[in-house]
Parts: C-alpha cells; structure tokens; sequence
C-alpha cells in the first residue's frame, strides 16, 4: 500500500517535518526510508552544486555523488532508477528559499535516465546522472514572487564573481533547452479611464524626467507606461492622485530603485495638475 504523507500538495515545511513524516534521514537530497518504504528527494536550488531544471512539468533532477563520475546503481540513485519495479514511492519538496521546503507530491520516473557532463564538487568534470521525474497529480504553479526572489539572489551572487569566472559558469550552464516554470501571481485590475487620463495629462512628456516618449506606437500616439506611485502590490490606489505617466527607462527606474527623493516629485507633479 502507498505511503500518502498528511502535507498537502504545495504546503510549505522545515527538514525536521520531513524526517518526522516520512521516518527519513534529515540530510541530503535523496534520503530513503525503509519504515514507510520511501524515497524522498530534494531538488534545492539555493545549493550551488546542482541546478534542478523543469521543463514543462518534467523536473531533470541529479543524481547522487559530488565528486567524479556518477554510478546509477549507487544508493538512491538505484532506487530512483528501479522505482517502477521496486514498489518504493518516491516524493519531491523543492527549495526555493534555504529552509522552506515546499511538497511537491509524488512523482514516477517519465523518461530513462541519461548522463550528462558537469562539474563536481572539486571543480573537476565528470559525468552525472540526470532522471526526468514527473508529478504523479500533476504540477503546482510556484509563487511567482517567490521565484523571482530566488532569481533576483541569483543575480545577487552573479555580480559579485570576477568577468573573467562569470564567463566560466557562463559557459558551463548555458543549455539550448530553456527552463520552463508554470507559476501562479496575482493580477491587479486597472482601471482604463485612470490611465488614460495620466496619459492625456502628460501629453507625450514623462512625468519624471521631463523628456518626450521615445517612440510613438502604431496609431501614432506617444508611448508612455501608466506608473502608481504607491505600488498596487504595497496597498497602493488605482486612482488619479496614484497614477502617473512614463517613458519605460523611468518606469523601470521607479521599480527598480523607487527612490524617495523621485516619489515626493511625482507627488507633488500629480497635486499641481489635480
């Protein structure tokens, strides 16, 4: 009979849940439990050494072994192999940010493994095991702010690497096969007439940096980007005195820094024409 664990598909848990449901070891990323006959593995991706990719709701996940040449018929990378005949059920939690692990479901191998070449631990290549595991009920979109938390980290450490390393791990992950993720947000509507209006205030001028916006689109109007000064997102109104218009360079400075100096004058631009 199959082992089905209390968490619910996409709930979030500490490691010691984990060992304390499925009777496991609290280490690793493949941890087998003969108790509730089991395997459990972790695709973490705020580990440095292996790097998980989903494509569509196929997860490529790597085997065990941080040095030299992968054997599949090692530990758990023989339980994962065998697990359509060995009667073992096998459960994902991914990690998107260090602690939260997010429970997956079961899942079943959909393709056979295949070996791939990656660096180990030791800086040296050598070859892996990649397994295609696919979600048994099928795939729950992640959190969009949360993966895009996780990239932003990403990115975090990208720009602190030499040029002369970046180029190496450049070199080393890039794949012609691009990662797909199905995620779940939250869409804010606006209203139409709000953002027309900042628009027709502005009158082909953005309301930050005063100059004229740097295209016009296909009918021929000027292009600018409605901007709520106090983001949606943070409780910010779809109203008048939030909304502003600009050229997509300050639209983006405004996400990307939201300085207050740069607040305070859209403010006081928005309270001179209201």
């Amino acid at each position: 009979m199959s082992f089905v664990p209390s968490f619910s598909i996409g709930s979030v848990v500490g490691n010691a849940d984990i060992v304390n449901e499925f009777k496991c070891g609290n280490m690793g990323g493949m941890r087998r439990s003969k108790q509730t006959n089991t395997l459990v593995i972790i695709s973490d991706h705020t580990k440095g050494l292996y790097e998980d990719k989903w494509f569509g709701d196929v997860l490529h996940y790597t085997g065990m072994g941080k040095s030299g040449d992968q054997d599949i018929n090692f530990m758990q990378n023989r339980t994962l192999n065998e697990s359509k005949t060995n009667g073992i059920d096998v459960h994902l939690f991914e990690v998107l940010k260090a602690g939260n692990y997010i429970y997956k479901g079961p899942i079943e191998l959909s393709a056979a493994p295949y070996q791939e070449t990656q660096k180990g631990e030791d800086g040296l290549l050598r070859k892996v095991w990649m397994f295609p595991v696919k979600l048994k009920l099928g795939e729950t979109p992640v959190d969009q702010s949360l993966l895009e938390d996780h990239e932003e980290k990403k990115r975090q450490q990208a720009r602190k690497l030499s040029t002369d390393v970046l180029k190496q791990r450049a070199t080393d992950n890039q794949s012609k096969n691009v990662s797909v993720r199905c995620v779940k947000s939250i869409s804010y509507i606006r209203d139409p007439y709000v953002s027309e209006y900042a628009k027709r205030i502005a009158d082909g001028k953005c309301q930050l940096c005063g100059d004229d916006a740097p295209f016009t689109d296909n009918e021929g109007k000027p292009y600018l980007e409605t901007h709520h000064i106090e983001w949606l997102s943070k409780g910010g109104s779809d109203t008048i005195e939030n909304t502003v218009a600009l050229c997509p360079n300050c639209h983006r400075k405004m996400h990307v820094l939201n300085s207050e100096k740069d607040i305070l004058f859209l403010k006081a631009i928005n309270n001179y024409f209201g």
